[in-house]
């Protein structure tokens, strides 16, 4: 119970013991380069889950696991019928991950826990703690899985019937762990949910900002675009008769950045993938073949970038003559987060001391699907050279302890004491 001396605003949680959980986890997977491989289902994840829910068990925490293998950590409160504020992430990785994407999210939120505990702090509401199974979908697709199964985004019986590239199942390999649990997914209460995480890009590190606060999830659209000519030798064709592929390629590509540039400063433009036919020295492509990928931080923008693309596209082929077919591959949605979780984080960091900035988040997070059930936000800190899913991965002890600190605030200020 609380003392009368005790002010939660006066509460930090141990960034030592922080820090050693998360060196403690990365042992289970570690690789030569100082990154972890825990990919999900595996058994390196089942060790990773046993060693999470023992700390959660050894904090008082019960556990429950839902059909997907979804877990959830919890502390009671006064009042166990409110639904709980909920915190987590995930902990299965990249093959070449590294120690802090989505297991400082986990780590941060029994960090919480156990610094409640040392201070006798009864919060009204319970305090939960999850992790969410394959979020990364490096072994299985599609991404984010436990939380989109949990937040009806696709079916129970669509994740059992992922495979891998060996033909092995999400169910086979769930149940071959241990962790299909009884609970079904999305039956859960969450009263509301913070995510903590690395920021997974260089915004923050270039701002010499501790804090992030996360205003939403950029919306994402992936297309395929062919733009068809005609082969020839390099040679004999006069350049003025030739049906080059390549050429009207390039100007559409310099579209799609120009595109994100005009509607800054949350646009994103990208080519990430060419492929060229016949890609031969001294033949003029006849055949160019590229993805594009454009985001923004609302779908309206979004949409508005593909407008401007596809309207440039049309514009090159009465131009050129040349054919351009533009596909849609995927869509995500921009996933604004809720206002008043987005200002609990702000005041957090103020109170706090810490720098901290309106940021978005190019990458998807669990945090995309809870915040479709619950009022939801997310909390980032800077990390080494803005590097992720990369086994240099990295971070400052001072800044996963800002982090975790904001968190512990916000879920506070959430809960009721």
């Amino acid at each position: 119970m609380n003392t009368p001396t005790l002010t939660t605003e006066n509460l930090r949680i141990n960034g030592e013991r922080l820090w050693q959980s998360l060196m403690d986890l990365a042992q289970i997977g570690a690789t030569p380069k100082g990154g972890v491989c825990r990919i999900a289902l595996t058994d390196l994840d089942r060790q990773g889950r046993d060693l999470v829910t023992r700390w959660a068990r050894d904090a008082g925490m019960s556990v429950t696991v839902d059909q997907i293998g979804n877990v959830f950590m919890r502390r009671p409160g006064r009042n166990n019928a409110l639904p709980p504020v909920m915190t987590g992430s995930h902990i299965d990785t990249q093959p070449t991950g590294g120690k802090f994407d989505g297991n400082y999210g986990v780590l941060a939120g029994l960090e919480v826990v156990r610094t409640l505990n040392e201070h006798g702090v009864e919060t009204e509401a319970p305090i939960e703690v999850a992790f969410w199974t394959n979020e990364e979908g490096s072994r299985f697709v599609p991404v984010m899985m436990g939380s989109g199964v949990f937040a009806g985004a696709f079916s129970l019986e669509h994740a059992y019937a992922a495979t891998d590239t060996e033909g092995k199942s999400v169910r086979d390999e769930l149940t071959r762990i241990g962790y299909v649990g009884d609970e079904v997914p999305g039956q859960h209460p969450i009263g509301a949910y913070f995510e903590t995480h690395i920021e997974q890009g260089p915004v923050l590190e270039d701002a010499d900002v501790t804090i992030g606060v996360v205003h939403g999830v950029l919306g994402i659209r992936w297309f395929d675009c062919t733009v068809t000519g005609m082969e020839a030798h390099a040679g004999p064709t006069p350049m003025g008769l030739r049906r080059d592929a390549l050429q009207v390629a390039t100007q559409l590509m310099q579209e799609v950045v120009a595109s994100a540039l005009r509607h800054g400063p949350d646009g994103r433009g990208t080519v990430g993938m060419v492929q060229l036919h016949p890609n031969s020295r001294n033949v003029i492509p006849g055949q160019v073949k590229f993805s594009i990928d454009l985001r923004n931080s609302s779908d309206a923008l979004v949409d508005q970038q593909v407008a401007e693309v596809r309207a440039f596209a049309e514009r090159l082929t009465v131009q050129t003559g040349l054919s351009i077919q533009i596909d849609l591959v995927s869509s995500y949605l921009a996933q604004p987060f809720h206002p008043e979780c987005v200002e609990a984080v702000t005041r957090a960091a103020q109170r706090l001391g810490y720098s901290h900035m309106p940021t978005v988040s190019g990458a998807g997070h669990d945090a995309i699907y809870a915040a479709r059930l619950a009022p939801a936000g997310m909390i980032f800190i800077p990390c080494k050279d803005g590097i992720s899913h990369n086994e240099v991965e990295d971070a400052q002890p001072e800044h996963i302890t800002a982090g975790c600190n904001v968190l512990l605030q916000v879920m506070l200020e959430r809960a009721g004491t």
